[in-house]
């Protein structure tokens, strides 16, 4: 166990807070607001919609997918490791495929890139990375900054995951917008939980 006492704990989670509230408060200044809403235009009048990446950013871009569906854009989270193995059938010219890698150039993602220029969807890469394998084959960058991660050893995905999840927030909310998407609509397609109950009165 540690040496240290209650009170340096407690502070190194204070610490993770405040770099994760600054890295979120930071994408507003870097945003490429061209870019941003090119990439919102295209999710919101594709057919279909793919999100792919690896670990702690798979998560998210699969949270995403979710969200996408839960405003009615028909959408699915392909894992790397699957999309090798016949999993790529499920995208055709005309949809987009969101993939995100911090550095841009994750292993398990550089052969789908490759197939995504191939068969014709667009690309909308999310990267630090802006001279990455992704960045230089994405038809769309969305970039993300990180100044360091918010676990003290700087080595986990902490600040980058989070700064990836508000990234999509930001979209999924620019996408109700330009979509009118309203509340009843979302009430149909969500009548379980408490929030079905809510909007389903």
């Amino acid at each position: 166990m540690s040496e240290l006492t209650k009170q340096e704990i407690i502070q190194k989670a204070k610490e993770s807070l405040q770099i994760e509230a600054k890295a979120i408060a930071d994408i507003a200044g870097y945003m490429d607001e061209d870019k941003f809403y090119e990439a919102v235009k295209v999710l919101a009048t594709c057919p279909h919609i793919v999100t792919c990446a690896s670990g702690s950013s798979g998560i998210a871009a699969k949270k995403f997918a979710h969200s996408l569906c839960c405003i009615e854009r028909p959408a699915q989270f392909l894992s790397p490791a699957e999309a090798v193995h016949g999993g790529m059938g499920c995208m055709k010219k005309g949809d987009a495929v969101v993939m995100v890698s911090r550095g841009g150039k994750t292993a398990e993602l550089l052969p789908i890139i490759d197939v995504c220029n191939k068969k014709g969807v667009t690309l909308i890469g999310v990267t630090e990375n802006l001279s990455s394998i992704l960045a230089e084959k994405s038809q769309i960058v969305v970039p993300m900054k990180i100044e360091k991660e918010s676990d003290f050893l700087n080595a986990m995905a902490t600040s980058s995951y989070v700064v990836t999840i508000a990234i999509f927030d930001a979209m999924l909310n620019a996408l109700m917008a330009m979509t009118d998407y309203t509340l009843e609509q979302f009430g149909l397609i969500h009548p379980g939980g408490a929030v079905g109950a809510r909007l389903n009165k």
